[in-house]
């Protein structure tokens, strides 16, 4: 049950193609997260798997069946959208259980289902509010809890966070972290968050203009992107890239110092390194050095931005207080093991 296959999906608005060709295989229980800017296609792609949007080629299979051409009733699927959606004068109860009155069943099956969905989701308290009533977190999770109900094949979600603040972010994010393990059902997120991305998902498929650009497990992207555009999106604060050439035996980064990095198999012309892999060092004894542009301590993490000749600022992730100000010189270093390689076509570039 749930899994969906995506055969070389095409979508075009008039002249504009969105969606580039597209395959894609989505496991049973699996729990996949589309990520990538605004106007990559993520949501677009959502849109055409639940059947709200036509294919203008391609193939859509649900469960084995080819459902291209169906439509979104038609295909057995439970979309949750960013906004709630939820009938202003119905209660919960009745904003629940709709869908299936509206497909027909009895009243046993209808309130079966809605205590077994608020059940899930701790609305029995709330089943007699109407919206008005409710916090935006609980607005949400009665727009999920209406889906539940429906059993679907898999549920489909179009940033359902995005209204809300950030601790109800958070706790909404745990819960349907917790939704999907006690449920076991497949589910497709979509999401322009870095933390919703890397918390949820079983697997991260990351868009850029209408192409998957890489697609794998969150830590996998993390440590070994493909190339340069997923480096930077992927990971927050986002890895601090650095203009490099090859020499002999290693790289020059940016205008600063000749970087040991034997068996490079390429010609590197990007140089990345992510905040929290970078340490302090004497500015006499460093890879690095540069001048302090911004210090924010945060408390628990400090981020400093140096500024490098020949290069943009470099971010830097301290763990606890840094007594760091501003204008005070640095020194940086790290470990080649740490470093990331990029070629002109910002393909990455593996190192032996």
């Amino acid at each position: 049950m749930g899994a969906i296959t995506l055969t070389d999906i095409h979508k075009f608005f008039g002249e504009v193609h969105v969606i580039k060709g597209v395959d894609l295989d989505i496991t049973e229980g699996e729990f996949v997260v589309f990520v990538g800017p605004s106007g990559c296609g993520k949501s677009t792609m959502l849109r055409l798997i639940s059947g709200l949007e036509e294919a203008t080629s391609g193939h859509v299979e649900i469960e084995g069946r080819d459902v291209t051409a169906l439509g979104a009733a038609e295909r057995g699927l439970a979309m949750v959208f960013q906004s709630y959606a939820l009938y202003p004068h119905m209660t919960v109860r009745e904003n629940m259980g709709f869908g299936l009155k509206i497909a027909g069943e009895g009243r046993s099956v209808i309130d079966e289902g809605v205590g077994r969905a608020a059940e899930i989701l701790q609305l029995g308290p709330l089943l007699d509010r109407k919206p008005k009533e409710l916090s935006g977190g609980q607005r949400q999770r009665v727009a999920i809890g209406r889906a539940i109900v429906r059993e679907p094949a898999a549920f489909l979600f179009d940033e359902p966070l995005s209204n809300l603040d950030a601790a109800l972010r958070v706790q909404m994010r745990i819960e349907i972290a917790r939704l999907h393990r006690r449920l076991g059902k497949t589910m497709i997120y979509v999401t322009h968050d870095q933390v919703e991305a890397m918390t949820l998902a079983d697997r991260i498929v990351v868009f850029d203009a209408g192409i998957i650009q890489q697609q794998g497990a969150p830590l996998d992207l993390y440590r070994k992107p493909s190339n340069l555009f997923v480096a930077t999106f992927i990971g927050s604060p986002r890895m601090n890239i650095l203009p490099c050439r090859a020499i002999d035996g290693g790289v020059h980064v940016a205008d600063s110092t000749d970087f040991e990095m034997p068996g490079i198999e390429g010609s590197p012309a990007h140089f990345g390194i992510r905040p929290e892999h970078i340490r302090i060092a004497d500015p006499d004894q460093a890879i690095l050095k540069g001048t302090v542009g911004v210090a924010e301590h945060l408390g628990g993490d400090s981020f400093v931005y140096v500024d490098i000749p020949g290069a943009e600022p470099v971010n830097i992730r301290i763990a606890g207080g840094a007594e760091i100000v501003e204008d005070q010189e640095i020194g940086l270093t790290f470990d080649a093991a740490d470093v990331h390689l990029f070629g002109a076509d910002e393909a990455r570039i593996e190192v032996g």
